[in-house]
């Protein structure tokens, strides 16, 4: 079948690459992709919120089946979209409807379907600018840190972390009253912090039906020992050795089965992935967010390791009979470390010409933000290539990914070399 993924990053081609391993893979297009997709697929130069333009490409290259990537056609309906659309009604499409992807586009509502559904997470209260002032007494009773979310999307940006209670009031203020983080920060979360080490767990689910896919830990901060500002992701591990059967089978009975149990209980039509991101307290786990797609560079090292066919797999979410297919998960671990360009997560400069990919062994190359001209592959992002590797264990695959990393450069390239530092 002809096959198109919507997104530009690592995600998306790793998504490509993944697929390409199917016999029932056809003609593969990603829009509007990146230099990696390029490589090995048909790039479609059409943004994936523009709906009329993805039917458009849909009905012109007889696609079957969408995978989208990002959140933000999510967030923007695409998936009822499609449902309401004669001509699209039969393309299978991976990814919730609009009610479903809330949970990722509007913090308050995630933390509301957790109280709901008995789904342990962080207590919380969420303010607009009307109720500033008691966003700031509601800070007065907490503990330090305080921890501060931009209700709406905000490109994985929104979330401060701050040990001062003058500071947090005063960035309480910037988000409500000065929109710090635009539109997405008219309301904010505020909610207590937990303190332990973080995981994510991946679920692909058909509304009734899961299959929970291997967990994978990431490191979001720029600098080393896990310091400086947050970026999109520097790198990320899995499995993750401290998720053992006695806390996974506490993620599945108390997070994993209320979880889609509460979908099918509300009657939201959700088809694709559950990306939960857990803490882990004193050995118990908490939901500190959801996200209703895949992570990013997590995917980079969950996907490489199933082994069951991406399309069959796809096909039986669309279909609601996930319970009658097997995951085949490859037993070695994965580890992917980041390339960023110089300045980011702040400002960076574009179109750095990228040497080296071509003397890569034993590891895979993920594009992230790259565009090829005029036969060269340049930089055209913050984040620009992850490096993957398998091994026996995650340090291992870490050696390897930081060996081809040596042969890799591009101007004012910057990575972590400490990924995994706390396992």
């Amino acid at each position: 079948m002809n096959i198109l993924i919507l997104g530009s990053g690592g995600r998306e081609h790793t998504f490509a690459y993944n697929l390409l391993q199917s016999k029932r893979c056809e003609k593969l297009f990603v829009a509007p992709g990146n230099a990696g997709t390029a490589s090995i697929a048909t790039n479609v130069n059409i943004k994936a919120t523009d709906f009329e333009a993805v039917k458009k490409c849909v009905l012109e290259n007889n696609i079957e089946l969408v995978v989208v990537g990002p959140e933000d056609p999510l967030v923007h309906g695409i998936a009822d979209y499609f449902a309401e659309t004669s001509d699209l009604r039969d393309v299978m499409l991976i990814g919730p409807s609009k009610r479903g992807a809330l949970l990722e586009g509007s913090k308050q509502r995630a933390k509301e379907f957790m109280m709901q559904h008995n789904i342990p997470t962080a207590a919380y209260e969420s303010f607009t600018v009307e109720s500033l002032d008691a966003g700031k007494a509601f800070l007065e009773k907490l503990n330090p840190p305080y921890v501060l979310k931009a209700d709406g999307l905000a490109a994985g940006k929104g979330v401060l972390i701050l040990k001062d209670l003058n500071e947090a009031k005063q960035e309480l203020e910037n988000m409500l009253k000065h929109s710090k983080f635009g539109e997405a920060s008219s309301k904010v979360v505020i909610e207590e912090f937990l303190d332990g080490i973080e995981l994510s767990v991946f679920v692909l689910t058909d509304g009734k039906n899961y299959k929970i896919l291997p967990t994978a830990k990431d490191y979001k901060r720029i600098g080393e020992g896990d310091t400086g500002l947050n970026t999109g992701g520097m790198g990320a591990v899995s499995p993750v050795p401290f998720a053992d059967e006695v806390l996974m089978k506490k993620i599945e009975d108390r997070i994993v089965k209320p979880t889609v149990n509460g979908l099918s209980k509300e009657n939201i039509d959700y088809k694709g992935f559950v990306f939960i991101g857990l803490i882990k307290v004193n050995n118990e786990p908490y939901v500190i967010e959801y996200n209703v797609r895949m992570g990013d560079p997590e995917t980079e090292v969950v996907l490489p390791r199933i082994k069951t066919d991406l399309v069959d797999l796809f096909e039986a979410t669309y279909r609601q009979k996930l319970n009658a297919i097997n995951i085949e998960i490859d037993e070695r671990a994965a580890a992917t470390v980041m390339l960023v360009s110089g300045g980011y997560p702040e400002d960076y400069e574009k179109g750095k010409e990228i040497l080296g990919l071509e003397n890569v062994e034993g590891s895979l190359v993920f594009h992230a933000g790259t565009k090829s001209e005029n036969g060269k592959i340049l930089t055209n992002g913050g984040r620009v290539l992850a490096v993957t590797s398998l091994d026996s264990d995650f340090k291992k695959a870490l050696k390897k990914s930081y060996q081809n990393i040596e042969k890799l450069s591009f101007n004012r390239m910057k990575y972590r070399s400490d990924i995994g530092f706390d396992l």
